[in-house]
């Protein structure tokens, strides 16, 4: 059975991401605008607009549209930002944070899933965003952003990421011990950082960043 995709994805937008209080036009233009079935593996196509996080290889899962509206709309964006993504999955947040940002820089630890994002990207003319291979636990970008998005949860916030952070920039994370996570956006106010709490959520963790195995006797 063929699926009208226009119509999922207005029902996605209108039935599952302004409902949870997505109400940024920007954020819903651009959610409208990049073709979300392109980023799923093939054998989900069909499931490109259910309220669902879909598999993608290594174990890794492309995140519910509701989520990656919140995330996006969380972070505040300007259109003269410089963004980092880390945790560049399928590319879908990727080719959304480059229709709201100047310059968008996205990491990702598999190979394969950079070269096929750079690949959609350029399909989409996104000239704007940059995929690289790299360890965000694990490197440094030699660089500060105005907005910080963390697509994979966190057992505890590297210190590294707020350094990250130009003044006045927004860092959002998802931490803490699942089932039981929150999502949390974190504002560089000069040598200070002002934390606000957003909504609770439980994501699956970035590589190396769950919490350490708790042995019993």
């Amino acid at each position: 059975m063929s699926i009208d995709f226009e119509q999922a994805r207005f029902a996605m937008i209108e039935q599952q991401v302004r409902p949870w209080q997505v109400l940024d036009q920007r954020v819903l233009a651009a959610m409208t605008e990049v073709p979300r079935e392109d980023f799923v593996l093939p054998q989900h196509r069909k499931l490109a607009f259910a309220d669902l996080a879909l598999p993608l290889e290594h174990g890794e899962f492309m995140l519910k549209p509701v989520l990656e509206g919140r995330m996006l709309q969380s972070l505040d964006l300007q259109p003269e930002d410089e963004v980092l993504l880390v945790g560049t999955g399928s590319g879908y947040m990727t080719a959304c944070l480059a229709r709201l940002a100047r310059d968008v820089l996205s990491v990702d630890r598999h190979g394969d899933f950079v070269e096929r994002v750079r690949q959609r990207l350029a399909s989409l003319g996104a000239s704007n965003a940059r995929v690289e291979q790299a360890d965000a636990l694990h490197w440094q970008p030699g660089r500060q952003f105005d907005a910080i998005c963390v697509t994979g949860a966190l057992a505890r916030e590297p210190e590294a990421f707020r350094g990250w952070l130009k003044d006045g920039g927004r860092l959002l994370i998802v931490r803490g011990e699942s089932p039981s996570q929150e999502a949390v956006r974190i504002v560089r106010r000069g040598d200070s950082f002002v934390e606000e709490s957003l909504f609770e959520t439980d994501i699956p963790y970035l590589h190396g960043a769950a919490p350490a195995p708790q042995f019993t006797l």
